[in-house]
């Protein structure tokens, strides 16, 4: 169909003439209305990103003297948010002459990271920064798990691109 005659098709049912596929011979058009293809398009993708979890850091504080109950309580807060995904900021805080042995919290730190060794990788070694002692531990990929549990299925095809507009009323 020339593009004349399909323009004018196109301004009498009030939508755009869209061309789909440029490369073939000849060129592939359809009618569609383009604003609302477009609004369609953004609503799909913003309602896809709320399903998706963003993986946040959260922060979980530890002093040096620590009771045993009390780390237990820390770890046990540290292991939800790493089965949750997120990534966890361990962060050991030094007072006064507490600061003259930063080896006890580095041992603080190795200890929890033996512990938590299941459930988390070290993204972050420990460092000392101020008086705060840093470690972040980020979850272990479940990716493999997950693919294991469900069934592989086909992905759709998607079309290539946003389709060009030759013409509009």
């Amino acid at each position: 169909m020339p593009t004349r005659d399909a323009l004018a098709q196109a301004r009498e049912r009030g939508l755009d003439l869209v061309e789909v596929a440029a490369g073939a011979v000849p060129p592939v058009c359809r009618f569609l209305d383009y604003g609302k293809y477009l609004y369609d398009q953004a609503k799909r993708e913003k309602s896809a990103g709320k399903t998706q979890h963003h993986g946040e850091l959260r922060e979980v504080r530890l002093k040096v003297k620590i009771g045993d109950h009390d780390l237990a309580l820390k770890m046990r807060r540290a292991e939800r948010f790493l089965k949750e995904g997120d990534k966890v900021k361990l962060s050991v805080m030094f007072r006064g002459r507490e600061n003259a042995h930063p080896e006890i919290g580095r041992a603080l730190l190795t200890r929890v990271r033996e512990e938590m060794s299941e459930i988390s990788t070290v993204e972050k070694p420990p460092t000392m920064e101020g008086r705060f002692m840093n470690m972040i531990l980020g979850p272990l990929s479940s990716k493999s798990s997950q693919q294991q549990r469900q069934p592989k299925r086909e992905p759709r095809p998607e079309p290539k691109g946003e389709p060009e507009v030759a013409a509009s009323n």
